[in-house]
C-alpha cells in the first residue's frame, strides 16, 4: 500500500485538495495517509463499498478504544446516545424511532416555509458588496431546524454558536481552546434542549421534539438522553454541511453563470464540492480489501470528496455538469449510516437555490473566495457578492 503525505491545514490543500486526491486514487483504490497513520479509501468503487460492507462500522472496538481526558468527557456523554455513532442492534432502534417522527410529510409540509424564508433572506440584500453565506446561507437551514424542533428561532444565534463549537472537535485543527469550548457549548445546548423536553412532556405540539417524545416501538421509547443527543445531532449535522453544500455550490454557480436550477443541478452541486470530506469506519474483523490485508480495529477512512471526483465514475469529474448522469455521489454516507436528514437537505438546497438564482440573477462575486481551514470540513469563510 502507497504512503502519501499531506497536511490537512496546509493552505493550498485546504483551498484545493482534489489535486491531491487525484495523486491517491492513482496509487489505488486505498492509501495509507501519514499525516493522520489511517488506510483511506479513495476510489467511488471502494468508498461505496466500504460505507455498505457490514464488516465495518462506526462504533470504537473496544480493545482500542483510547481513554477519554476528563476535561472532555461532558462532550463524550453526548456523543455516547448519537445514533451515528452507534451499530446494531442499538443503532437500529434509535434510527427507527426518529425515522417515525421526521417523516417525508413533515419535511414535506416545511417547503412553503423554506421558500417564504429564503424570500425574506433576499428582500433584506444590501446594496453594496455583502457576504452572502452570513447573509443566506447559514440562517436557512439553523431556523428550519428551530422550527422543526418546536423551539424559538430567536435562538438561533445560540444554536449556531453552540454547533460551530462541538463541530469543530472533528476539524484538523483541534486544539485545548476548540476541546474546552465544544465543552461549553455542549453543557450550554444540553441545557436548552432538555428544558424544551420537559416543556413539550407537559404541554404537546406539533413539532419534532413532541414527536419524538411520542413516538415508540412496541412500547420503547427515547430516553430523555437520547432524546438531547438526537436533537443536537440534527442540528450539528444538518447545519453544518447544508451551510457549506449552499455556499460551494453558490460559487459554483455563479462563476458557470447557471441560472436554472433543477434536480440534476442539486445533485451535481452536492457531488462537485460536497461538505464534508471525510467519513470514518472502523474494522470489525481481520479482512482483506482490494489487495490489503485490513486487521480488528483498524480505522479507515472514506474520502468521500475523492469518490466524487473519481473518472472512473464520472467523465471530466472536475466539470460542473448541471445535467450530468451517473451513479450516486457519496456526500450524504452510505450503508446504514446514510444520512437521515438527506431528504431535508436536499429540500432545503433545491429551494434555496431556485430562489436565489431567480430573484438574483444578475449576483456577481465581488472579492476572491476563501475556503476555511476547518477540513475535514470543507467550506467558504466568505461569499462576498453583489447583486
Amino acid at each position: 500500500m502507497q504512503h502519501l503525505s499531506q497536511s490537512p491545514t496546509d493552505p493550498d490543500f485546504v483551498q484545493d485538495p482534489y489535486p491531491f486526491y487525484d495523486r491517491a486514487r492513482a496509487a489505488g483504490d486505498l492509501f495509507l495517509w501519514d499525516d493522520y497513520g489511517v488506510v483511506s479509501a479513495v476510489s467511488h468503487r471502494a468508498v461505496t463499498a466500504i460505507l455498505r460492507d457490514r464488516r465495518l462500522g462506526r462504533q470504537v472496538p473496544p480493545e482500542v478504544a483510547q481513554p477519554i481526558p476528563p476535561h472532555v468527557q461532558p462532550f463524550y456523554d453526548i456523543e455516547a446516545h448519537s445514533m451515528l455513532e452507534l451499530e446494531p442492534p442499538r443503532h437500529t432502534r434509535l434510527r427507527g424511532l426518529v425515522l417515525r417522527a421526521f417523516t417525508s410529510r413533515r419535511i414535506g409540509a416545511l417547503g412553503p416555509d423554506i421558500a417564504g424564508l429564503a424570500d425574506s433572506l433576499i428582500d433584506q440584500f444590501p446594496d453594496g458588496p455583502f457576504d452572502l453565506i452570513d447573509a443566506f446561507c447559514r440562517p436557512i437551514p439553523v431556523i428550519i431546524i428551530a422550527r422543526l424542533l418546536g423551539v424559538p428561532e430567536d435562538r438561533s444565534d445560540d444554536l449556531l454558536a453552540w454547533s460551530n463549537a462541538m463541530v469543530a472537535m472533528y476539524q484538523a485543527r483541534r486544539t485545548r481552546a476548540v476541546e474546552d469550548a465544544a465543552v461549553a457549548a455542549t453543557l450550554a445546548f444540553r441545557d436548552f434542549i432538555t428544558g424544551y423536553i420537559a416543556e413539550k412532556r407537559k404541554a404537546p405540539a406539533d413539532d419534532l421534539i413532541s414527536t419524538l417524545i411520542a413516538a415508540n416501538d412496541a412500547g420503547d421509547r427515547l430516553s430523555t438522553d437520547e432524546m438531547v443527543t438526537t436533537c443536537i445531532l440534527l442540528l450539528n449535522a444538518g447545519h453544518e454541511a447544508t451551510v457549506h453544500t449552499l455556499g460551494n455550490g453558490i460559487k459554483t454557480l455563479i462563476e458557470q453563470r447557471i441560472t436554472e436550477i433543477d434536480g440534476p443541478c442539486v445533485e451535481e452541486v452536492l457531488r462537485h464540492d460536497p461538505p464534508l470530506h471525510i467519513f470514518t469506519r472502523w474494522a470489525y474483523e481481520d479482512m482483506e480489501l482490494y489487495g490489503h490485508p485490513i486487521r480488528r480495529g483498524q480505522q479507515i477512512n472514506c474520502l468521500l470528496a475523492a469518490a466524487n471526483r473519481d473518472p472512473a465514475a464520472y467523465p471530466d469529474p472536475a466539470l460542473f455538469d448541471p445535467a450530468r448522469s451517473g451513479p450516486a455521489h457519496t456526500s450524504f454516507g452510505g450503508g446504514i449510516h446514510f444520512c437521515v436528514g438527506a431528504p431535508l437537505a436536499r429540500l432545503e438546497i433545491d429551494i434555496a437555490l431556485r430562489g436565489l438564482r431567480r430573484r438574483c440573477p444578475d449576483m456577481r462575486i465581488a472579492e476572491p473566495p476563501r475556503y476555511a481551514d476547518v477540513f475535514h470540513f470543507h467550506g467558504l469563510e466568505r461569499l462576498t457578492v453583489t447583486h
